[in-house]
């Protein structure tokens, strides 16, 4: 790990696969460390910045929220774009805001994309070419996928095969500006200066972690995934491009009367546990990681986590 600066702030990033218990962790640090000071977290996630979007994306509870504060979440209607950029100049906003208050900045979050964005910054991407894109849009995922992979192959690993909107956006860059995606991502960056970032990632057991996936995903649809889609369809139409993220892509094909609901439960199932190992590849490659053997809720966990914390931020007579 880099040693910390005298003179930076503290601010954790707190990183792992779907349903590791980033918010149960995240939660816990910071009113461990309350004693000492305000903690707050920043969510750091690309669908839980919609507004509406709650089973799905499995977002903090009201009652969660009650207990710590949370940022970037609900930045957005279904129906308006969110990039990684502008998310992270909301969560930068964020920072800062916490910062002025004296309080530690807790981001909190899967999508490791916009981690990147945030503390890494992007390169600037092209404008959007609406001719290209039409044309792209007559192509199907698997198709797009695949000439992603020859043009951009980092970038194809990165973006799931049914994500569209995400594909037609990387080859969009990377067709433009004659060069793969990831290889801009290189230069031109803005990164974040400033902060003394301890970067700790949940790596619990592969199969312990897909049981929960599972258990995870039916336990959305039990709890009214369909009526919340259903609303989110009525509102905003079939080709609103958050409702084809994981979970309430396979809700809307329930709706659509293209599955029946047990197909869509285990399909959904199969596409977290695919996107967990897409994350872990993903966050396996950012630099000065603390991995954490385990899941966010467990005791054992969050006291090695908090122990990085407290030598980190240089906090003293923490419980």
């Amino acid at each position: 790990m880099t040693a910390p600066s005298e003179n930076a702030y503290p601010l954790i990033a707190l990183a792992g696969p779907t349903a590791s218990g980033k918010t149960a962790l995240a939660i816990a640090l910071a009113e461990a460390l309350r004693p000492h000071g305000e903690a707050e977290i920043v969510s750091c996630d690309s669908v839980a910045v919609y507004r509406l979007m709650e089973i799905g994306t499995a977002k903090p509870s009201p009652a969660e929220r009650a207990r710590v504060p949370h940022h970037c979440l609900d930045l957005y209607w279904p129906n308006e774009p969110c990039t990684a950029g502008d998310w992270a100049r909301h969560a930068r906003a964020a920072i800062a805001d916490i910062q002025s208050r004296g309080h530690l900045p807790i981001v909190a979050g899967g999508t490791g994309l916009y981690l990147r964005a945030l503390l890494d910054g992007l390169a600037p991407a092209p404008a959007r070419d609406e001719a290209l894109r039409n044309r792209l849009r007559s192509r199907t995922g698997p198709h797009l996928h695949r000439i992603l992979q020859r043009l951009d192959p980092a970038a194809a690993r990165a973006i799931h095969a049914n994500d569209v909107p995400k594909l037609i956006r990387s080859l969009e860059v990377t067709l433009t500006a004659r060069t793969p995606q990831t290889a801009q991502w290189q230069t031109g960056r803005d990164a974040l200066t400033g902060y003394n970032v301890l970067r700790l990632g949940l790596a619990p057991d592969r199969a312990l972690l897909y049981d929960r996936i599972n258990t995870r995903a039916a336990a959305m649809f039990d709890r009214s995934l369909l009526d919340e889609t259903a609303t989110l369809r009525a509102r905003y139409g079939d080709t609103c491009r958050p409702l084809g993220s994981l979970g309430y892509a396979q809700a809307m094909q329930v709706l659509r009367g293209e599955l029946p609901l047990a197909t869509a439960i285990a399909a959904a199932q199969q596409g977290h546990r695919n996107y967990a190992k897409r994350q872990m590849t993903w966050l396996r490659r950012e630099p000065d990681m603390h991995w954490l053997a385990g899941f966010g809720d467990e005791a054992s966990i969050q006291t090695e986590a908090l122990t990085l914390a407290r030598l980190h931020s240089q906090l003293v007579n923490v419980a």
